[in-house]
C-alpha cells in the first residue's frame, strides 16, 4: 500500500508523467520504488521526451537530415547536463524518413525539465522547422524503461 499515495499524486498532476508537488516528487525518490502499470505487469521509472519529424531525400545524402544533426550538435550539451541519470537517444528510419531525439530522465527529474517547458525544446523545435524539407514536427511524453 506505500505505492499507492504517490501514484494518486503522480496521476493528479497536470501530466500523467509528472508528480504534482516537489514533497511527492521526493517521497517517489526517497522509496526508489517504479510507478506500476498494466495491473503491476509493468513499471516505470524514467520519462521520456520525444522530438520528432519527418525529413525529406535519402538517408545516406538528405540535405535536411544534415541540418538536423546540425541542430542536435548544438543543443545536446544541454541536453546531457538535464540529469546525472539522462539517456539522449536518436533515431533514424531511411524508409518512412523519420527522424527522432529521445530524452529520457529518472522520473524525479521529470517535473522539474516539464516546468521549465523541456528546455531547449522550444528553441530546437524552431530551428528544425526552418529546414527545407523537415514536416510533421511533432513531440510526445512517453516512459522509456530499459528492459
Amino acid at each position: 500500500m506505500k505505492i499507492v499515495a504517490p501514484l494518486i499524486a503522480l496521476f493528479a498532476s497536470a501530466s500523467a508523467f509528472a508528480p504534482a508537488s516537489v514533497s511527492s516528487r521526493q517521497n517517489m525518490a526517497l522509496n526508489a520504488e517504479d510507478v506500476p502499470l498494466a495491473n503491476g505487469s509493468m513499471s516505470f521509472n524514467r520519462v521520456c521526451r520525444e522530438w520528432r519529424c519527418k525529413y525529406e531525400g535519402d538517408k545516406a545524402t538528405s540535405e535536411s537530415l544534415e541540418a538536423i544533426s546540425k541542430v542536435v550538435d548544438e543543443y545536446l550539451p544541454d541536453l546531457k547536463k538535464l540529469s546525472d541519470g539522462v539517456k539522449v537517444n536518436r533515431l533514424v528510419c531511411g524508409g518512412c524518413l523519420d527522424f527522432k531525439l529521445m530524452t529520457t530522465v529518472p522520473l524525479e527529474d521529470f517535473g522539474p525539465w516539464e516546468e521549465s517547458g523541456y528546455a531547449p525544446e522550444k528553441d530546437f523545435l524552431e530551428k528544425i522547422k526552418a529546414i527545407p524539407g523537415v514536416s510533421q514536427v511533432e513531440t510526445q511524453t512517453i516512459t522509456n524503461m530499459e528492459i
